[in-house]
């Protein structure tokens, strides 16, 4: 059944302490994330405190409430993908309350530049590639707050980078994105190319994964100049239009059996599949 989180909510009068329509007294079996509607900041919280709540009270939830507050706040993402125990390379990374022109400048001294991100953002929006530390947007422009993270220049002639689909553990899938600039999103016009991920690279995928508590998330990567694979992103709500086109697996079924594998039984997978 489909459950608009806009439609559900905190009530004392169902033995759960939730209202969910269709349900009543009964928790789900699992709860499978696909977006998180907009809203005011009430709204958000609200939403993502029904997902806490079902996690608390035993129901599998793909991604929980953890891992997309994990992956909204680039800021936290960074922290945890950097931390000793993960040990994904990452570029040098800041998120900051004011703006840090003597980082920038920095940068520019080391003849590499800063790019300028939203904190919460996606599809390339609102990404900027600082020429100098005077490009800074206004405090206004971006609420207040700076998150920036070292440019890494392409390793080939032309700029393109991973995209990997990470599921249940492992990956699924992966493409390289071309871009005609910098910046190789395909809603912004980059093309995709079927491609087989290097162990090196699926595993850095899933440990990056694995770090922000996603059960399954889409992990972009790129090499620096050395060769290394550095990890830019990790979104807990990927889209996968785009990477679909490139696979013959169908990434919608591969997605919903391993979420049924781990929210049902055995037995009550093998009853469905029997129906």
């Amino acid at each position: 059944m489909i459950a608009p989180l806009a439609q559900c909510g905190f009530s004392t009068e169902t033995a759960t302490g939730l209202s969910i329509p269709g349900l009543g007294d009964h928790c789900p079996r699992g709860a499978f994330v696909r977006f998180i509607p907009g809203g005011s900041f009430e709204q958000v919280t609200l939403y993502l405190g029904l997902l806490h709540a079902l996690r608390e009270l035993g129901v599998t939830v793909w991604n929980d409430a953890r891992a997309i507050e994990r992956c909204v706040d680039k800021s936290t993402t960074t922290f945890l993908v950097q931390r000793p125990a993960c040990r994904p390379r990452a570029p040098l990374q800041a998120s900051t309350a004011q703006p840090r022109k003597n980082s920038c400048r920095a940068w520019h001294r080391k003849a590499t530049r800063p790019v300028e991100k939203p904190l919460f953002g996606a599809q390339g929006k609102g990404i900027r590639l600082l020429e100098t530390a005077d490009d800074l947007s206004p405090p206004e422009a971006v609420d207040g707050v700076y998150y920036l993270q070292e440019f890494v220049p392409p390793a080939q002639e032309h700029h393109q980078d991973w995209r990997l689909f990470v599921c249940g553990g492992r990956v699924v899938a992966s493409m390289i994105r071309h871009g005609e600039d910098w910046i190789t999103n395909i809603k912004l016009g980059a093309r995709a190319e079927p491609a087989i991920a290097s162990q090196e690279l699926a595993d850095l995928a899933v440990r990056a994964a694995g770090c922000v508590g996603a059960d399954y998330a889409g992990v972009i990567s790129s090499k620096d100049a050395m060769g290394r694979f550095l990890v830019l992103e990790v979104n807990s709500m990927p889209a996968w239009n785009g990477l679909q086109r490139v696979t013959s697996l169908r990434l919608s079924d591969t997605v919903v059996d391993a979420f049924l594998a781990a929210a049902l039984p055995e037995s009550t997978r093998n009853a469905r599949g029997e129906a």
